[in-house]
């Protein structure tokens, strides 16, 4: 039994809903819910969960908010469940829908700060299972700036089909299969059925995985907590102990902008490139850092990838997925590694209350399995994920690299100005063997929502020309991407952006290597295609994907719909 501490709610936000006799009509409230006069001195703790029956990623997320509550219960806080969307990507993609997702990022980080901000409560532990719940929890948690632990949902036990391991991406790679009519209906079916095989996340190192190491990397969820797959039940340990934690943070004050420094930052942008990680971090980590006044955009986010050694062999680019990870001692093994090969900041205090040092004394790396390599040997010197930068993408544009043998490539242009059109042009075998295929007017603005491209990407791979294209986009990819693919090009096409001027043919030149990304057209040219050049306008003139198209900044520095704490003129956990 955890010895219950008493808590002083004298500067604590709750005390604005439950302190004083004119505070008795809000305490009315919480007697109608049963709540007893001791727990209604009690903080108060959300609980926030992205919970919901859209998709497998979050399905598990209530039975973990209840050892997340039990926990907060026994450590002598009063737990205050809800929830938040989700927009789940695996069904989002390749239609429409797909421009909700990244939006979906913020209105997750502003619902969540709504909440907590409306109720006054005094400590947060959020819970996220789908690629965008992930960030925009912890971009809440550092906005809000209440004591705070992550916890992952956990990932997809992977499937198996003929005899190997096999994950949703599978399945959109056998679209592109079947279209080249090397898979049939039965074939198809049969994948299909057990690709997914029990809830949680997608199990390669796509987004989710990627932000979920990262949760540990920046030292804002419990060391470990991010392996354990979503249907065992450690991860309901991992909750109670987060729910016990957050407790301790409110007693000794900690918060997350203690944790996320810049260092901590910089330690999480190494795990995304040693493992491999999704290009959607390149988003994801200057985002979290502007809620915390943090300048750290795709640049640095960059210089960071082109240091660090790739050492985890993960889907998409290598042979494993999450639970392998799991089995041979989780995140903490990745971190250890890459601490003992020095490239790591071991002095960042977590939300233990101890350095990541600290939480990795005892830690081995196994010597028996090649899922993680020494940085000695790594896979390759530099990380999986490379940023890009010339005359075509003036702001920066990434590529994942991990698992790819040729990082150099020219070739005409193959100009669509949707993904739509795109994927049909794919699907009927309508490129060359050689061309750059552009899609434009996808990126934050011009989408609106920067929407990700696996379903084309993911049926060129199927049709066997996954290495004899490449792509680029003001778009967004999936984690699970695979094969020469560039994007967050910047600036965007629908700001005038060089991607704009492009026309059919014209040369492109891409060196990974060298971290170049290049149109072969003289100034003049371009100067003369952009006195004639015409915007195109959406068709998404009201409602929340108009409104995000009207605040939303560049890709580089994170897509983010305010000016974060920079601006800011009070903190919510000083209220």
């Amino acid at each position: 039994m955890t010895k219950e501490i008493k808590f002083n709610k004298d500067k604590l936000p709750s005390r604005h809903v439950t302190e004083g006799p004119e505070r008795a009509p809000h305490r009315s409230y919480y007697y109608a819910m049963g709540m007893t006069e001791e727990e209604i001195h009690r903080p108060f703790v959300g609980v926030a969960t992205c919970w919901n029956e859209a998709a497998p990623c979050n399905i598990a997320l209530s039975r973990q908010a209840q050892a997340v509550k039990k926990g907060v219960n026994e450590a002598g806080g009063s737990p205050r469940e809800f929830t938040t969307i989700t927009v789940t990507d695996g069904i989002a993609m390749g239609h429409a829908g797909m421009k909700s997702s990244l939006v979906s990022r913020e209105v997750i980080a502003d619902s969540v700060e709504v909440t907590m901000r409306g109720h006054c409560y005094d400590a947060l532990v959020g819970l996220a299972g789908c690629d965008k719940s992930l960030p925009g929890m912890m971009m809440a948690m550092l906005r809000l700036n209440v004591p705070s632990v992550f916890m992952y949902g956990g990932s997809i036990l992977p499937g198996t089909y003929k005899g190997k391991d096999v994950t949703v991406v599978d399945v959109f790679e056998a679209v592109g299969q079947y279209s080249a009519g090397k898979m049939d209906d039965k074939e198809l079916f049969e994948l299909e059925c057990v690709a997914c095989p029990s809830y949680g996340s997608c199990g390669g190192q796509f987004t989710a995985n990627t932000m979920a190491c990262v949760s540990e990397a920046m030292g804002l969820a419990l060391p470990g907590s991010a392996g354990a797959p979503a249907p065992y039940e450690s991860r309901d340990d991992y909750g109670l102990q987060s729910g016990k934690q957050v407790m301790s943070l409110v007693q000794s004050g900690l918060r997350p902008r203690d944790i996320v420094t810049l260092k901590a930052l910089e330690n999480a942008a190494v795990v995304v490139a040693a493992s491999g990680g999704s290009t959607n971090a390149g988003l994801h980590l200057p985002a979290i850092a502007s809620e915390a006044g943090i300048k750290f955009d795709l640049d640095d986010v960059c210089e960071i990838f082109k240091k660090t050694p790739y050492i985890a062999d993960l889907k998409p680019g290598g042979k494993y997925v999450a639970k392998d990870l799991y089995e041979i001692g989780g995140v903490p093994v990745l971190l250890k590694a890459l601490l003992d090969g020095g490239y790591l900041h071991g002095d960042c205090i977590t939300v233990t209350g101890k350095t990541l040092e600290e939480n990795l004394k005892g830690i081995i790396v196994p010597d028996d399995q090649d899922v993680i390599y020494p940085t000695t040997k790594p896979l390759s010197p530099t990380g999986g994920v490379v940023g890009l930068k010339g005359s075509l993408a003036p702001q920066g544009a990434i590529v994942k690299v991990a698992g790819m043998k040729n990082l150099k490539f020219t070739g005409p242009a193959r100009c669509f100005d949707s993904e739509e059109d795109a994927f049909s042009a794919v699907t009927r075998k309508e490129y060359k063997t050689g061309d750059v295929i552009v899609i434009r007017y996808e990126g934050p603005r011009g989408g609106p929502g920067m929407r990700e491209m696996l379903s084309t990407t993911a049926a060129l791979y199927g049709q066997g020309s996954g290495d004899k294209v490449a792509l680029i986009t003001d778009g967004r990819f999936s984690g699970a991407t695979r094969g020469f693919c560039v994007g967050h090009v910047g600036p965007e096409a629908a700001v005038g952006g060089p991607i704009a001027l492009i026309k059919d043919g014209d040369l492109i030149s891409i060196d990974a290597d060298k971290g170049t990304i290049e149109l072969e057209v003289s100034d003049d040219e371009l100067a003369k295609r952009r006195s004639n050049w015409i915007p195109l306008s959406h068709e998404f003139q009201s409602g929340a994907l108009w409104k995000y198209a009207q605040l939303v900044g560049n890709a580089s520095e994170g897509a983010i719909t305010h000016p974060g704490a920079k601006k800011e003129k009070h903190v919510y956990a000083d209220i």
